[in-house]
């Protein structure tokens, strides 16, 4: 074999160039795609939520004269903060309720007190029923160590949506697209028929759409059991979904049965809660907005 033959011809190489330089390209396309599908999910979260927050800002600035929107949000958020939910919450709230009588120093008169329900259930310590985040965190912990999962999420009920409030283990892009579900998705299944829900195989099942089934398995989640958050009348208040990194085969009665103890004891929490905290969140709104007319 002579020198001149070891040496590889120019021609030869320029495939692999080539072929690198495509390869270079369809990466940096790929994260490109990704990018601007977080910047959709993110756009599409906060379209969903802005028009009943703008609505609640229009509700308090033509009720206590304030001088624009800017000044409601500055009201809510402290009413937010101070009662430990989220704004958007107070802001649904105000849009949902029929207002203080003009002129009244309280929005609800004096109303009595319901203690909080018992929380036992979560097999926890004691727990500050008015913290929101303190209890559902320990509601779904409570419910990931049933099912034996780390992955999971809270979602509650409002307005005919499913909104998320708590979550662990799930990256960004699975709660950005599942931020408010109103669709054909376990959770959303579990809402309507106030039953337990599993899905065995989330890559097998007709239960979701394409972009959905995509999300769930791209967050490691190959099996999902959803259970509806029931108060004593049976109305669904939320939904605690356990994700597994492997296909379900289902759970024994005695852990259905403590998932069951579980919902009941959150929905009636959940009603509680809403009944008295975030009550009470509206009438410390009203009296920053009367305090701030002096």
């Amino acid at each position: 074999m002579t020198d001149h033959q070891l040496v590889p011809h120019p021609h030869d190489e320029q495939p692999t160039s080539r072929q690198e330089g495509t390869e270079r390209a369809t990466d940096q396309l790929t994260v490109r795609a990704q990018q601007l599908q977080e910047q959709v999910f993110e756009l599409e979260v906060q379209v969903r939520a802005r028009p009943k927050i703008a609505l609640a800002e229009g509700v308090l600035v033509e009720r206590y004269g304030l001088p624009d929107a800017d000044a409601a949000f500055a009201l809510m958020r402290q009413a937010s903060q101070r009662a430990n939910i989220k704004l958007h919450q107070v802001a649904v709230a105000v849009a949902r309720m029929p207002g203080p009588a003009q002129g009244a120093s309280l929005w609800f008169g004096e109303r009595p007190q319901d203690p909080a329900p018992p929380l036992t259930a979560l097999g926890v310590g004691t727990l500050d029923a008015r913290n929101q985040g303190e209890v559902l965190g320990a509601a779904l912990r409570r419910v990931l160590e049933i099912t034996s999962t780390h992955m999971g999420n809270v979602q509650l009920v409002e307005d005919g949506t499913l909104r998320m409030e708590r979550h662990t283990g799930l990256p960004r892009q699975f709660t950005d697209h599942f931020a408010f579900v109103d669709g054909k998705t376990a959770c959303s299944r579990a809402a309507v028929g106030g039953n337990q829900v599993t899905v065995k195989e989330v890559a097998l099942s007709p239960g979701f759409d394409d972009i959905s089934r995509r999300v769930i398995l791209s967050a490691g989640s190959r099996g999902v059991h959803s259970v509806p958050l029931m108060d004593d009348a049976r109305t669904v208040r939320g939904v605690i979904s356990s994700h597994h990194p492997h296909p379900l085969d289902g759970f024994d009665r005695a852990r259905l049965q403590a998932l069951h103890r579980t919902s009941r004891a959150i929905g009636t929490w959940i009603d509680w809660h809403q009944r008295t905290v975030v009550l009470d969140a509206l009438e410390d709104l009203h009296q920053l907005a009367l305090a701030r007319q002096k």
